[in-house]
């Protein structure tokens, strides 16, 4: 059976070459015998795997020596709870900018540990931009900043890192992380589901700043505090070590294609192509977001007419075009289009897209 081109915003595609290696060694890794899934997380094999994994996730990011790199369970959803328990220390409060669902869920968690203060919001703009740094109001006294770099049910996306002037700025990087070269040393904490650009469901990494480890509340469960997993080197307990160990493959997949500056450039330039279809289409297809934050990795867009929703994804389907409709919060149709997302998807998209604008327009 031929691939198709996923455009799934998560379980998201994976590269071919990464899926095809680990198909290759699936039931005997470099000679040993046995599977991955069989190895013994504390054994020599899987500890060369989860070692070589974090080395080249820190070239690959450029991670300064003082951050830790986790590798942990409970997808980003659980970090919503995680930062306010490990992050508060003796303060009682933290900021967070409000740009869409996601950011809104952490909010929601975040109120059952700490006051949290929404510094900016554009709930009231239907999520469509991301606030004016002008208008932020953030307090110098918070235990730290939370933001969404990216939604991925909006498609809204922050192009450049805010300045929180010194208080620790964490980001749920879940569909950013990997797609472009970013600064580190710019925050306190990023954590990321690995679903979307890292690999298969099941792992999330945490990269965190020494300083503001060993600071969790005392009631903090050890499976929630990020001391107990950089002290164990993320081996307290057994970690998902095929997701690891597949997130190792595309971290050299990554590094074998250029690495993150080759990967912000093709980015860049299959979301400016698709962007610029629908932007040219005569209103048959409209983004709503404001160009100005446009997200490289979702990009959500509508049919002039919400009754045609059904067959432009029946007729997707049978093209080849699969996992294209919308949140149901948004509606329409949304293309998720992370780094494993070959270009000739996109130009695959768009042919259809041209097709369907022939016939119905």
């Amino acid at each position: 059976m031929a691939r198709v081109f996923n455009f799934s915003p998560g379980p998201a595609v994976l590269p071919e070459a990464v899926l095809s290696r680990a198909k290759e060694e699936l039931l005997d890794w470099h000679g040993r015998g046995i599977s991955v899934m069989e190895m013994s997380h504390r054994g020599k094999e899987f500890t060369s795997i989860a070692q070589q994994a974090e080395a080249d996730l820190r070239s690959l990011m450029a991670i300064p020596d003082n951050y830790k790199v986790l590798f942990m369970q409970g997808g980003a959803s659980m970090h919503f709870s995680m930062a306010p328990l490990n992050l508060l220390g003796d303060k009682n409060s933290a900021d967070y900018i409000h740009t869409g669902h996601w950011s809104k869920k952490a909010i929601t968690e975040a109120k059952r540990f700490c006051n949290v203060s929404v510094a900016a919001s554009t709930e009231g703009k239907g999520y469509t931009s991301i606030p004016e740094y002008s208008e932020w109001q953030l307090n110098k006294d918070a235990a730290y900043v939370h933001y969404t770099p990216n939604e991925t049910i909006a498609g809204v996306e922050f192009h450049s890192i805010p300045d929180t002037a010194g208080v620790p700025l964490v980001a749920d990087m879940s569909s950013t992380i990997l797609s472009r070269p970013i600064d580190v040393s710019r925050y306190g904490v990023i954590y990321a589901g690995a679903q979307k650009n890292i690999g298969p469901a099941g792992l999330t990494v945490v990269i965190i700043r020494d300083d503001l480890l060993g600071v969790a509340k005392d009631t903090t469960p050890s499976m929630m505090n990020y001391q107990t997993y950089a002290d164990s080197q993320s081996m307290y307990n057994t970690p998902p070590t095929f997701a690891w160990y597949m997130a190792g493959l595309v971290f050299q997949w990554i590094q074998g294609n250029g690495g993150l500056t080759a990967m912000a450039e093709i980015n860049q330039r299959k979301s400016d192509k698709l962007y610029r279809f629908i932007d040219h289409s005569g209103g048959f297809y409209v983004n709503k977001v404001d160009k100005n934050c446009r997200s490289w990795m979702n990009i959500p867009f509508q049919l002039h007419d919400d009754a045609l929703d059904k067959e432009f994804l029946q007729l997707a389907t049978e093209a080849g075009l699969v996992q294209l409709k919308g949140h149901r919060s948004v509606g329409g149709m949304r293309a998720s289009i992370y780094n494993a997302m070959p270009e000739p998807g996109i130009d695959a998209l768009i042919d259809f897209m041209q097709q369907f604008k022939t016939k119905k327009g």
